[in-house]
């Protein structure tokens, strides 16, 4: 018998159900922020994800030249229909009419990641539409005042973020994936901590769990119920920070302008570098949904410019000393905190 659990992303709303137990147990721990009761009158509007452990109904799929393909899968449509190929292990079927998808696979791995990077591609659709727009950040605050630490894909965001949280008074905001609206807000979108393993410090054992990717090889991941009593929901722009890495033992931090904060933000909110757009559940609609595309792309560029505005900007180089970046992010973000509270007095 299925399983299943309600998630409400922002007004995105979901039913996951999944007859393998692993694999909705990742989904529930992942985005246990935005998990809800299950009322008659949520389910009846929530897009259904249904993950089966059942083999591929390849004999199903109707024979049509695949239109994307990615590093993870290929994808073919027919009609309102999207046909999603995992290299033969998988096959899932995303209905763009109802928003729909269902998965079938023996592998448990593959239906939890499967569903995992559907949520992200279509919550992240969905929260373009109300102006709610993803950054590829570490996000964290300290008195309501916000940090955004833009570092590359695989630049550290998770191990610096597992770091900060050994000062009590940071709050995260996420590891990843930070929304920005309008305003010069950040919201919360806290799903997990992803590291390499052999990184996971004095992270109990209980806390994490180890996952075996499309793509990338195996990662740990610390489930959100180490930090749930740790997140904030929201928090003011206050300080941007515009990371690289070194093979040196310190960390440096350093004025940066205006002109540079609009390039990291460039890629790492309009374009949307290091996020997961989910190429195979999008710019499948012909020359308008590029329309929307774009304006989406504005929205994100007005957004950014807010936040910018809004923010005291920094280079952060960090260093081989994971105890020593965390001290000097720290001490600058209680520096900009302390700022911004004497300012409203």
């Amino acid at each position: 018998m299925n399983d299943s659990c309600l998630l409400d992303i922002y007004g995105y709303r979901a039913l996951v159900t999944c007859a393998c137990p692993e694999a909705l147990a990742g989904i529930r721990e992942d985005f246990a922020f935005f998990a809800k009761g299950a009322a008659a009158d949520v389910i009846s509007d929530a897009v259904r994800i249904d993950l089966l452990d059942a083999d591929p109904p390849y004999a199903e799929v109707p024979d049509v030249a695949a239109n994307v393909f990615t590093p993870r899968n290929v994808s073919y449509r027919s009609g309102d229909l999207t046909f999603v190929d995992y290299s033969g292990a998988a096959l899932g079927i995303h209905d763009r009419k109802r928003g729909g998808f269902r998965v079938f696979s023996r592998n448990c791995d593959l239906l939890y990641e499967a569903a995992y990077l559907f949520l992200l591609a279509q919550s992240g659709e969905y929260l373009d539409a109300r102006r709610l727009h993803r950054v590829h950040a570490l996000g964290v605050s300290v008195q309501n005042c916000a940090a955004l630490v833009l570092l590359p894909m695989g630049g550290g965001k998770s191990t610096l973020g597992s770091e900060l949280l050994r000062y009590p008074e940071i709050r995260l905001l996420s590891d990843d994936s930070p929304l920005i609206d309008g305003g010069g807000k950040v919201w919360a979108f806290p799903l997990r901590l992803g590291l390499m393993p052999g990184s996971e410090g004095n992270i109990p054992r209980d806390k994490f769990r180890t996952i075996r990717r499309m793509e990338f090889g195996p990662k740990l991941l610390v489930n959100h119920s180490y930090f749930a009593d740790r997140v904030a929901a929201q928090a003011d722009a206050g300080l941007l920070l515009l990371g690289t890495r070194s093979l040196s033992n310190t960390c440096e931090i350093t004025p940066a302008s205006k002109i540079a904060a609009l390039r990291a933000m460039l890629g790492n909110c309009v374009v949307g570098m290091g996020l997961f757009q989910g190429m195979e559940f999008v710019f499948q609609r012909g020359w308008a949904e590029v329309f929307r595309k774009s304006m989406a792309a504005a929205l994100r560029l007005r957004a950014s410019l807010r936040l910018i505005a809004k923010s005291e900007i920094y280079h952060v180089v960090l260093g081989r000393d994971i105890e020593q970046n965390g001290r000097a992010v720290m001490e600058k973000l209680r520096e900009r905190a302390n700022k911004t509270a004497s300012t409203e007095l």
